[in-house]
């Protein structure tokens, strides 16, 4: 149980880092204000500061763990509720690399609702608890501080239900999850602490999502598809079955190879893929509705923990921190990662101090960013550092992908790091190392491909 710390916490933004951010912050603060730019609707639905969530979201293993332990019974809710589970492995056709996985038991789940769904679930979940209050339509304005400037005092919102007349919110913290558009860069540099550095990956991702009625056609006892884009072919795609009867399609092109929203080039797109699987499914199905687009130009990160000095009581969390890739699934993960390091923070009964969050919170994007950013990096066209390591790490990940084609324990390996389950440092151990090796000797590259390190 946490000490309370203070009378009053804010969070600016409501999708899943400032619920998160708000269920911790409840155990210390006896009033939490969560305020949000959207009308949030309910039922759950598309809203428009969150244009990813029409496409594939999935909440991973470690993240469906920590969920699991902020919402007592959160699976068997969903399940309850007409959500489809499955195992990443065992149920999900994954050909990365250009390698076809096999399906042993993985024991990695995931909860495989949409995002608006499992958003509204959490909010649900977060506006039942004492003394939190989730406002919608109320836009952050800026941040208040002493006249030193040296503490945040509260937030300045733009109350758009009322006529946008503006409020201040006096807060003893305030939380900046306002996501990859946060203007937190903009209000420290006004207050004299300079913006914090940032990393950039440029991508040019780019969906194309269409919803269908289940069944899927040919999907068979199957519950998933994914094809990873490669750097010789930068197409791929997602199937995830959902909530309603429902599955949708997200298709998915790399360095600016965007997949077209009409019927017939989503189509043409989809029989392009290094695997027929996606094709052959959504060439017989009943579409819903006709597909949406997304554009993911490039991954942030930005470095508060560079800054020298910071204000009391003002912290960033989520996307306002760091923008993944959305191809590698860990947005949602890292952002229960940033609330369970802010929750340790808070078990110290004082304030969470902002230079000692942002180190820990570093530590916890350091993996997922690496990770995402070397998968990235793996296509020439991408601009950025390839340290000799990095080099090393994405010529042995692609052995690894050819080896685990016929190696189910190295299957299950991959998919526990992917998962954030694993550290990356598991598929280094001896014993997978010479696994890796034995199925190269025995399964050769077609032709004798080699990598360059």
């Amino acid at each position: 149980m946490t000490t309370q710390i203070g009378s009053r916490a804010v969070v600016l933004g409501a999708g899943i880092a400032g619920l998160l951010a708000a269920r911790v912050l409840s155990g210390a603060y006896p009033q939490v204000i969560v305020v949000d730019h959207d009308h949030l609707p309910d039922p759950a639905e598309p809203r428009r500061c969150v244009p990813q969530g029409r496409h594939t979201h999935v909440l991973i293993e470690r993240g469906r763990q920590i969920l699991e332990e902020l919402f007592p019974s959160f699976t068997d809710d969903l399940v309850a509720l007409g959500v489809p589970t499955l195992d990443n492995l065992r149920d999900v056709r994954w050909c990365l690399s250009g390698h076809r996985f096999p399906q042993p038991v993985s024991g990695m789940t995931v909860v495989s609702a949409s995002r608006p769904f499992l958003e509204g679930y959490v909010r649900a979940r977060v506006g039942e608890l004492e003394g939190v209050t989730i406002v919608d339509r109320c836009d952050a304005a800026g941040i208040t501080t002493t006249p030193d400037r040296l503490r945040v005092t509260g937030a300045r919102v733009l109350r758009r239900a009322d006529g946008s007349t503006e409020e201040i919110l006096d807060a003893d913290l305030v939380v900046d999850a306002t996501g990859r558009g946060s203007r937190a860069p903009m209000w420290l540099a006004d207050l004299g602490f300079g913006r914090p550095d940032e990393d950039r990956v440029h991508v040019g991702l780019g969906y194309a999502t269409r919803i269908y009625r289940a069944p899927a056609p040919g999907l068979g006892d199957d519950r998933g598809i994914v094809i990873g884009p490669t750097p010789d072919s930068p197409r791929g795609g997602a199937l995830q079955l959902l909530e309603g009867n429902r599955f949708l399609v997200t298709l998915m092109g790399m360095l600016g190879d965007y997949p077209p929203a009409d019927p017939d080039g989503y189509l043409d797109f989809a029989r392009s893929l290094r695997i027929p699987d996606l094709f052959e499914v959504i060439r017989d199905a009943e579409p819903l509705e006709h597909a949406r687009t997304f554009r993911f130009p490039a991954s942030v990160r930005r470095r508060y923990e560079r800054l020298s000095i910071l204000p009391a009581g003002f912290l960033v969390t989520g996307d306002g921190l760091c923008s993944f890739n959305p191809i590698y699934a860990q947005g949602m993960t890292v952002a229960a990662l940033e609330a369970l390091t802010l929750h340790r923070h808070l078990q110290r009964g004082t304030e969470p101090h902002a230079h000692g969050f942002f180190r820990d919170v570093a530590k916890v994007i350091d993996v997922p960013w690496e990770m995402s950013v070397g998968g990235d990096l793996a296509f020439p066209e991408v601009m950025g550092n390839r340290s000799p390591k990095m080099r090393l790490g994405n010529a042995y990940i692609l052995r690894l992908h050819e080896a685990a084609e016929h190696d189910p324990v190295l299957a299950t390996a991959f998919i526990r790091v992917a998962a954030l389950v694993d550290r990356p440092e598991r598929l280094m151990s001896p014993g997978t190392l010479l696994r890796v090796l034995r199925q190269n000797v025995w399964h050769p590259a077609p032709g004798g491909a080699r990598v360059e390190i």
